[in-house]
């Protein structure tokens, strides 16, 4: 490998992988931590900042940013359609397992791999991704563990009104005062950080169960999800950086927010808890070959 690929390799990875370790220690020590506020603080009030943020200051259109919701749309429902397949063919448990397989880590670590990839223009698409993968996961995640829909959850989630915000701002051309812009900016700038540390602190929290069920699930979501992004890649004639993100954001390991959902509705939360761990760890691995492939 080049060296100076692999130099680029090391600035994308480090950072959160630094990141991600230093919160795995906090809870290997066993130091507190209010999990459940730095939740809020980054969902209510550091996320929608950032999405806000980075949307008005790069120059996307509303078009292009709708193109990639709906390229996100298709790429969970391909790895949902894919799943469904696989668990059916194999007789495992449908509402226990699919879940985890849609609704990949595109947040703590999506944003900041498409950020240190491909700068403000990468994460303004990876934003666009992470914002219809947030919708669905709140809407149907919650829905796959308990058995109840409830639209209202759309409502209720803030990353939308900011979504809305901005798009409103761009179709009317109207710029945000200095002051308004360096708030979010300073109030956005807390979350990659924080997103980051509480997945090393949940996985740090997390046990392990089922470990072959769990591999061979894990392997189904980081080669399923890269082979799904591939053919959404060539079925929307994507290149540069909006290739990129894409194939990055379909290639992410379980979300821990399945986890979390599992727990709450008691639905196999130990398997669960297995997929997302084994995930994120060969994800690790697998890492270096995805960017060197994208960069």
């Amino acid at each position: 490998m080049p060296a100076g690929l692999l130099e680029s390799l090391f600035a994308v990875i480090a950072p959160v992988f630094i990141a991600a370790a230093l919160g795995y220690g906090w809870a290997k020590k066993g130091w507190p931590m209010d999990t459940g506020m730095i939740t809020r603080l980054v969902t209510l009030i550091g996320t929608p900042a950032l999405v806000l943020h980075t949307l008005l200051s790069v120059e996307l259109s509303p078009a292009a940013l709708g193109h990639m919701a709906l390229i996100a749309a298709t790429a969970m429902i391909s790895m949902a359609i894919l799943s469904f397949i696989v668990m059916r063919l194999l007789g495992w448990p449908i509402s226990g397992y699919l879940p985890s397989m849609v609704f990949a880590n595109v947040g703590n670590m999506g944003l900041p791999l498409c950020l240190f990839a491909f700068g403000q223009q990468g994460l303004a698409f990876a934003i666009a991704y992470f914002t219809v993968g947030s919708v669905c996961q709140f809407v149907f995640g919650p829905a796959a563990a308990s058995g109840r829909l409830e639209i209202k959850a759309v409502l209720k989630t803030p990353i939308i009104w900011a979504i809305a915000l901005a798009v409103a701002l761009m179709i009317g051309g109207i710029a945000l005062p200095k002051w308004a812009e360096n708030t979010l900016s300073l109030m956005g700038g807390m979350s990659i950080p924080l997103m980051l540390l509480m997945l090393g602190i949940s996985l740090g929290k997390l046990t392990m169960a089922g470990m072959g069920r769990c591999l061979g699930l894990s392997v189904l979501r980081l080669a399923g999800g890269f082979a799904i992004g591939l053919g959404v890649c060539e079925i929307f004639g994507l290149e540069g950086v909006e290739r990129g993100v894409v194939l990055i954001q379909t290639s992410m390991p379980v979300a821990v927010f399945n986890y979390l959902f599992a727990v709450l509705h008691n639905n196999r939360p130990s398997d669960v808890a297995g997929m997302v761990l084994l995930s994120t760890l060969l994800s690790f691995a697998t890492l270096p070959f995805l960017l060197a492939y994208v960069l």
